[in-house]
């Protein structure tokens, strides 16, 4: 059974072509009438997926505390643009609000802004964060100029990526056509691709057949975080699950009632979603003028970033007034959160600053190590 945008895009395809697989995200996802996105709250047990802050209020806490401690150290910027991108229902930002909330001047000095094209997530962000106006943006580019404060968890997986594939003339773009059936296929484009890959990509020997990735949207952003930060003071905190590039393989995966489904069955009923290039994201926003922190080329873990922000004192704290099950519910989330064998491994962040900016918490670098 298909719905609506399968019968659209089967009639577009039909007469113009095969689409990029870009263009086929950005329509799954975010289409006026019948996008994933536009339809529905995808968080939660109800929804598809569920993310870092819906397991647990010390995520958030600690993000809260990361960003105050990186508004303080850089000066106590008044007033300071703090901004999240994909704020989902808002709690991310509810929970590091609340823990922030005796930092001397801090909560004077925000002006809250959230990225955001979801009607359904807007209303649930309106509800929860209603004593602080934020103001809402279909990007960042809207976001006015100045001192920033940002922070991307688990947004740059959902912005839409180009897939090529390894052929006996070399790369070709990978797309979505229709089958012998007029059914949502994956196809390729005969002409040479490949242009937009790294030149590690191009260059790599890897077999026929192989599939290599590049989320120019992804990049946009990050370079556009990066040219505000090597201008302002500020800090950027990047969240999400991926890897440490170039890499070869294909990450596309849709999710649908917290199961994995095939990407092309009926577009617009499930999330859409690819692993993060942490190294070329961060080339982004070096290029760009600003400091990725740790280092060159590299992402640290998220269970190793969460440990050293303190997230097991924190854990310790909230079970010392807990009732046994609660208490057994912290646990659980302190070991979902920072497992190796969880999250704590698959996802991973990066920092971003302003160039002259100190090093951010729970990334200074071991003894010995070079940046």
């Amino acid at each position: 059974m298909t719905g609506a945008l399968h019968d659209l895009l089967r009639r577009r395809i039909a007469l113009t072509g095969p689409i990029s697989i870009a263009s086929f995200m950005g329509e799954a996802l975010g289409h006026p009438q019948h996008g994933y996105y536009i339809t529905r709250d995808p968080l939660g047990e109800r929804g598809d997926f569920t993310t870092a802050p819906e397991i647990s209020q010390m995520f958030g806490e600690l993000v809260g505390a990361w960003l105050a401690d990186c508004w303080i150290n850089q000066g106590g910027a008044n007033p300071v643009h703090l901004v999240e991108l994909g704020p989902g229902r808002g709690t991310l930002m509810a929970d590091a609000l609340r823990a922030t909330a005796r930092v001397p001047g801090f909560h004077q000095a925000i002006r809250l802004h959230l990225v955001e094209t979801s009607p359904a997530l807007r209303q649930r962000q309106a509800t929860m964060l209603s004593g602080f106006k934020p103001t809402w943006h279909d990007s960042l580019s809207s976001v006015p100029e100045g001192p920033m404060l940002l922070v991307a968890n688990e947004f740059f997986d959902a912005l839409p990526i180009r897939q090529f594939i390894r052929t006996p003339a070399g790369w070709a773009e990978r797309k979505v056509g229709l089958n012998r059936d007029g059914k949502l296929a994956f196809t390729f484009d005969p002409a040479p691709g490949g242009a937009l890959l790294t030149p590690l990509h191009r260059t790599a020997d890897v077999p026929q057949g192989a599939i290599a990735e590049t989320c120019p949207a992804g990049l946009a952003v990050g370079a556009e975080i990066g040219r505000r930060l090597s201008l302002q003071a500020g800090a950027a905190l990047i969240i999400d699950y991926g890897y440490d590039g170039p890499a070869i393989g294909d990450t596309l995966q849709a999710l649908r009632g917290h199961q994995y489904v095939p990407v092309l069955d009926d577009p617009g009923t499930a999330d859409l979603t690819a692993h993060v290039d942490f190294t070329a994201l961060a080339q982004a926003a070096r290029q760009a003028g600003a400091r990725v922190h740790p280092g060159v080329g590299d992402s640290i873990e998220q269970g190793s970033l969460l440990c050293a922000l303190g997230i097991e004192a924190r854990a310790a704290t909230l079970c010392a007034r807990a009732t046994p099950a609660q208490q057994a519910d912290i646990q659980g989330a302190l070991t979902r959160l920072t497992s190796p064998g969880s999250m704590g491994k698959l996802f991973r962040a990066i920092a971003i600053t302003n160039p002259a900016g100190p090093v951010p918490a729970g990334f200074h670098r071991p003894t010995g190590d070079s940046a």
